[in-house]
């Protein structure tokens, strides 16, 4: 029988996923895994596996060569830097992601760390909490200016609700869209008052947040990160919020999850870290279980919808 190994880690023996996966002959193998993953455990994990249904786990070529049963792989989510695709490629392994499938919920989300950081929100309630009554002012959204970095599926639903509130939106990307005005990155940093990002980490965009954007930014300019920590070069954040150069960040995503107690991002006063959950949604959830099942049995069949090595 085709086993599949399952370490999403709110996908459960028994629910309508499993159920779906079962009826389908397979037989389902279950690892719910957060946090760092050890590459010889998922070795062992995989061993006698013919497709996964993965988290972060990190797929590497090493890993991938000792999994020599593995067919399928479906990542429950958009992005797959964790996974080696071209290595899964030349093993002959179908990779497939679930485009757009928690756009609606990193898009709200977003919404909700901008009202954080401009409303302080997070800092009164610490200092309620601690015993105070801080009464700092904040800012309203209505008349700033939103920059977006990245025009993916997540970035295009944030649209509307920046203009619910009133709010003017620029992108960098070579695509284009209605109500958003596209330019340069330099012109995106320097002109806008919040600055989202919503692109996949790549060679390309690893680090791109760095000393010198920093230094092309307002001081009064917020960060809001919901799309992959490696995105924004941390230690050069840190220096900019404390010398001023930006107003601070909210980071959903970090470099290295769970947050180390060590990390420079958590003596910076106005940067606030979140534990990853911008796609964390019941109806996210929910779509993504599902609809990564249906593409895993798609892929085991040679008719993967969502491939993103060509194989499959």
């Amino acid at each position: 029988m085709t086993r599949v190994l399952i370490t999403t880690d709110y996908l459960r023996p028994g629910d309508e996923v499993d159920e779906y996966l079962r009826a389908a002959g397979l037989e389902t193998v279950y690892w719910p895994k957060t946090g760092r993953r050890d590459p010889e455990d998922l070795v062992a994990r995989l061993a006698g596996i013919d497709a996964a249904l993965v988290a972060n786990e990190p797929l590497t070529a090493g890993v991938l060569a000792r999994a020599p049963r593995l067919r399928v792989i479906v990542r429950t989510g958009v992005g797959y830097d964790s996974i080696d695709v071209e290595a899964a490629a030349r093993r002959g392994i179908s990779v497939s992601n679930l485009p757009g499938v928690n756009a609606n919920a990193v898009a709200e989300y977003t919404m909700g760390l901008l009202l954080a950081g401009a409303r302080r929100l997070v800092q009164s309630a610490a200092g309620v909490a601690a015993g105070g009554w801080p009464r700092a002012e904040g800012r309203e959204l209505r008349g700033s200016t939103l920059g977006l970095i990245g025009y993916g599926a997540s970035a295009r639903a944030v649209v509307p609700l920046a203009h619910a509130f009133g709010m003017t939106v620029v992108c960098t990307s070579r695509l284009r869209g209605p109500g958003v005005r596209f330019v340069g990155l330099p012109e995106l940093l320097s002109t806008s008052d919040y600055v989202s990002v919503h692109t996949a980490l790549t060679d390309r965009t690893r680090g791109l947040l760095d000393a010198v954007a920093f230094k092309q930014m307002k001081p009064t300019a917020l960060l809001i990160n919901t799309a992959r920590g490696a995105i924004v070069d941390e230690a050069a954040l840190v220096a900019a919020v404390r010398g001023g150069e930006i107003a601070g960040a909210a980071l959903d995503v970090v470099g290295e999850e769970p947050l180390p107690a060590d990390s420079l991002l958590r003596e910076a006063a106005g940067i606030v870290v979140y534990s990853h959950l911008a796609g964390q949604t019941a109806e996210a959830r929910r779509a993504a279980g599902l609809r990564g099942a249906e593409e895993l049995v798609a892929a085991l069949e040679g008719r993967a919808r969502h491939s993103v090595n060509g194989e499959g």
